[in-house]
C-alpha cells in the first residue's frame, strides 16, 4: 500500500505534460497553425520515444561483441605460448 501511493502519484505527474500539450493545439483556431503544432507535438514525442532494439540488432551487438572478447583472448595466447 506505501509503495502504491508514491507510483501513482508519479504516474499522474508524468501523464500530465503531454495531456497539456494535446489540449494547447486543440484550441488554436487558426488550421495552419494547428496543423503546425501537431507537427511539433509530434516530432517532441518521436524524439522521446526510442525504437526497441531489434532481434537481429541485438544479435549484430552479441557477435561483435564475442569476436572482440575472441580476438583479446588470442592475442593474450600468443604472447604466453609463441612456440606451441
Amino acid at each position: 500500500m506505501k509503495l502504491l501511493l508514491p507510483f501513482l502519484l508519479a504516474l499522474i505527474l508524468g501523464a500530465a505534460p503531454a495531456q497539456a500539450i494535446e489540449q494547447n493545439c486543440r484550441f488554436l483556431q487558426a488550421r495552419a497553425e494547428r496543423e503546425a503544432c501537431y507537427a511539433k507535438q509530434e516530432a517532441e514525442l518521436a524524439a522521446k520515444r526510442k525504437p526497441e532494439p531489434t532481434a537481429a540488432s541485438k544479435d549484430l551487438e552479441t557477435m561483435q561483441r564475442m569476436r572482440q572478447e575472441d580476438a583479446e583472448v588470442y592475442r593474450s595466447m600468443r604472447s604466453i605460448c609463441r612456440g606451441c
